[in-house]
């Protein structure tokens, strides 16, 4: 079975009086990208902050690598990778003297720093780099060093704090491509209020909101999480409305041009086979029909409170 690379049991924080978070329990395996996902104020901050060492919990366990992050924090500090929203970065030194006193902090053994900045540099594709100025560098490229400081030791567990955010289209995706390809090897937590990217980047969800932990599982899982209720088609000869809601789970019927029409429905796909066997019948020729998944912001809605689950 494969051990957690970080585990976190019964963790509480409270500022003065009032809980941030309460009972937060979950592990994290190690490979892959994990998405903590959260709104303002929801507890998403607290939690990052305390499994990075920054903050000290009120209450319970964080355990990374199977150190315990209150009892032995330089211990366990050199098993994680961070990368802050705003990368740490030095505009004034070259991209090799930053990553060699990124590697001092980590207390790596003098011999190996520099192989180890090396292979930062080589993974993140900033080799070309070595000796210019980290000011002088495009914003794309800085956060690839902001990368490469976070992993520069090799540790098992890399925090990314709303990596692509600032970046364009391009530079968007070439840094998606990086931490997936760093997830092959190392455990990714991955924090971002853009759902997109949790999509395009992300295979587990924690998602914490209240204080509370509301939804733990994989993407797929997330993605599922509010059942459709509707379904589009297209039919050439469209029967009347009212013969259509006579049909045994189908409320309501919207037009949406050029023979295009979507089905409000309720009962799953038996109401959708009902209707296809009813078109069959009455040569209502169907020639296309999808199911309609909720949106990653619908999902993200409900989860966190803000709309009402549908009946």
């Amino acid at each position: 079975m494969e051990n957690p690379v970080v585990k976190v049991e019964h963790l509480s924080h409270r500022y003065t009086s009032q809980w941030a978070i309460k009972d937060i329990n979950f592990e994290i395996n190690e490979r892959g990208v994990v998405g903590l996902l959260g709104s303002n104020g929801a507890g998403k901050s607290t939690t990052m902050n305390i499994i990075c060492g920054v903050l000290n919990q009120t209450e319970g366990e964080v355990y990374i690598n199977g150190i315990s992050l209150r009892d032995n924090p330089v211990e366990a500090k050199k098993h994680i990778g961070f990368l802050p929203q705003k990368p740490p970065l030095y505009g004034d030194l070259t991209v090799d003297e930053y990553l060699v006193y990124c590697a001092n902090l980590r207390l790596m053994n003098k011999s190996e720093i520099r192989a180890a900045v090396d292979k930062a540099k080589e993974r993140c594709g900033i080799m070309h780099f070595s000796d210019r100025l980290i000011r002088n560098l495009s914003g794309g490229y800085q956060q690839r060093v902001g990368i490469a400081q976070a992993i520069v030791h090799n540790p098992k567990f890399v925090v990314m704090d709303e990596p692509t955010n600032g970046l364009d289209p391009n530079q968007i995706l070439e840094i998606r491509e990086l931490i997936k390809e760093i997830a092959t090897d190392h455990s990714v937590l991955l924090s971002t209020h853009i759902l997109s990217e949790v999509q395009a980047t992300c295979g587990y969800i924690r998602m914490i909101e209240h204080g509370n932990m509301v939804f733990t599982g994989t993407m797929e899982e997330f993605n599922n999480y509010v059942k459709p209720d509707s379904f589009v088609v297209y039919v050439d000869n469209f029967p009347s409305v009212e013969t259509l809601t006579a049909i045994e789970g189908i409320n309501s019927v919207d037009e949406l041009g050029a023979k295009k029409y979507r089905i409000h429905f309720e009962g799953g796909r038996e109401t959708m086979q009902r209707l296809v066997q009813e078109s069959v019948k009455n040569n209502w020729g169907l020639s296309e029909i999808s199911l309609e998944k909720s949106s990653l912001d619908e999902v993200f809605a409900q989860l966190s409170g803000k709309r009402k689950p549908k009946a």
